[in-house]
């Protein structure tokens, strides 16, 4: 009988170092270098300024993960439901649009339409008359698979974040699952498209992003802010002028994974860390094998995100001159914020069944 439990567990431990190590997998993982954590020390040193946030029911909504304020002082809300919220002024809240996807990025445009990236149709365009697609693919006729963020330029065209092009979020089950496989695999799928409203026309500006996330447009159009989150990083793409074309990084080796950004009513920009860095994700960048055999493992036993509640507060220069942190995490996920003409600051989350706000003075 010990001889034969022995021979079974043998055989038992076989198969499953047969399957960590060989099963297949939907990922072909890159080795890269990890940027050194720059840690809760210095312009990122710890403190409780988001904790205490004010709740707002969401009807039965979660995932507020994008906001836009429009010119009536409205906020737009989007939601994984796929509905997109208004709270007018007086705090009335209603459903005013349903994208049936995942809408991500939202921005109010030139137009007075409210504009979606929606992660699984494209990008959307919504005002009273409804819906619309705009663009599902770009010039060269490669689909847009998972529409994250964008943002308006001074000459009308719209900058769009093509979070990747390998995992699609609907493909994928869902943008946490399609994001997860596109940071894990550091493929660097990701891309910037230029659409142009006027001549329908979407052509790709920068391609091998890891995670092509928030977009943020400077004041005179000269350049485009851009979260490369797969690597910890904020990085400006210069648009116009003799730099044209180059890419500058603003802010590198974060203590979090930068989400969305946006400009700031009170000048600047707005920029969310949804969660803390991962050191098994950074200990294992240089060994692609090693993360094969983390796909490999169950759901339940991969690495998660921690969430620590963070937004930074950087001047036109890219310089941190303000931070808003709770290390309690109290709201989940916070992936940026946006400030009201009162000067509250409302702040998104990927996963919060509630929409939080941190009064103004």
């Amino acid at each position: 009988m010990t001889r034969t439990i022995r021979r079974f567990s043998f055989i038992l431990v076989c198969a499953l170092l047969a399957y960590l190590l060989f099963w297949p997998v939907p990922l072909d993982p890159v080795a890269w270098s990890a940027p050194a954590n720059a840690g809760y020390v210095g312009p990122y040193a710890a403190n409780h300024k988001l904790a205490g946030l004010k709740r707002h029911d969401l009807m039965g909504h979660h995932g507020p993960e994008d906001l836009a304020i429009g010119a009536d002082g409205a906020l737009y809300i989007n939601t994984g439901e796929g509905d997109i919220l208004r709270r007018a002024p007086d705090g009335e809240l209603t459903v005013f649009a349903q994208t049936n996807g995942r809408p991500l990025g939202i921005e109010m445009g030139p137009d007075g339409a409210l504009w979606v990236a929606d992660a699984y149709q494209g990008l959307m365009r919504v005002d009273d008359n409804g819906v619309t697609l705009v663009l599902d693919e770009t010039r060269d006729g490669t689909p847009i698979r998972y529409a994250n963020s964008l943002d308006f330029a001074p000459d009308g065209a719209i900058w769009l974040s093509d979070a990747s092009t390998r995992f699609g979020a609907r493909q994928w089950g869902g943008t946490l699952e399609a994001s997860y496989l596109e940071i894990l695999e550091h493929g660097r799928s990701g891309r910037i498209i230029r659409f142009d409203p006027s001549t329908g026309v979407a052509e790709i500006k920068l391609a091998g992003i890891s995670f092509a996330n928030g977009v943020a447009m400077g004041a005179t159009g000269e350049w485009l802010l851009f979260c490369e989150t797969g690597e910890s990083a904020l990085r400006k793409l210069w648009i116009k002028g003799p730099r044209a074309g180059e890419v500058e990084d603003v802010l590198t080796g974060l203590p979090g994974y930068p989400d969305n950004i946006k400009r700031d009513a009170a000048g600047g920009f707005l920029l969310g860390l949804v969660s803390k860095r991962s050191a098994a994700a950074d200990k294992t960048a240089p060994y692609p094998f090693l993360r094969k055999i983390v796909q490999r493992l169950p759901a339940a036993m991969r690495p998660k995100a921690v969430s620590y509640g963070f937004v930074i507060h950087l001047n036109e220069d890219g310089e941190v001159t303000e931070t808003w942190q709770d290390p309690a995490a109290d709201y989940p996920l916070v992936t940026g914020a946006v400030r009201d003409p009162d000067g509250s600051l409302w702040v998104s989350s990927l996963g919060a069944d509630w929409l939080a706000q941190l009064v103004g003075p």
